[in-house]
């Protein structure tokens, strides 16, 4: 059986790899978007991702897969934006090379939060159930919107950052369970 960081590793790079394609073929539009659009957009796929697991079968022909790799992204998106906000908008678009900079920045902040996590919970994930990542990525996607309702503070919970990295991370490994 192959180590967690080698499969964690194969499963993101295949998420760069598309995000790297897409940046391509649509520029870094995507910077256009504040926190709670991109906080919307993780929505909509993982609400997507419950509903494929409860209906099994999708009328558009496309798998819980591709969902699960656009929450990895649109995570990396959100933490982009947390850390670089576009201040004007000539800021909207950066070079590929600059995104693809911030990409492995936050991918491997997460990664880091996975490895001291992974060590304490000792390889938990993997007796966990692909619906269970995703109904914790929607509590999660709650409890963002609602920290985005308060304008960003938090009494005692961990902020939205945090938000986004657990929930990048259960994507992973979704992706790495759909594999085995």
């Amino acid at each position: 059986m192959k180590d967690t960081v080698t499969l964690y590793d194969d499963a993101l790079a295949h998420c760069r790899a598309l995000f790297e394609q897409k940046t391509t073929d649509y520029g870094t539009a995507w910077r256009v978007l504040r926190l709670p659009s991109l906080t919307d957009q993780l929505y909509i796929k993982a609400q997507r991702i419950r509903t494929l697991e409860e209906n099994g079968s999708s009328a558009v022909g496309e798998g819980i897969e591709p969902e699960f790799v656009g929450i990895v992204n649109y995570c990396i998106m959100a933490l982009i934006q947390l850390n670089y906000p576009p201040q004007t908008e000539t800021d909207w678009q950066i070079s590929p090379n600059t995104a693809l900079q911030y990409y492995d920045q936050q991918a491997n902040y997460v990664r880091q939060l996975m490895l001291a996590k992974n060590t304490d919970y000792g390889d938990a994930w993997r007796y966990m159930r692909i619906s269970s990542y995703t109904d914790l990525i929607l509590m999660k996607l709650l409890r963002v919107k609602q920290i985005e309702n308060n304008k960003g503070q938090t009494l005692v919970s961990e902020g939205i950052e945090a938000n986004y990295a657990d929930m990048m991370n259960y994507a992973l490994f979704a992706l790495i369970k759909l594999h085995q």
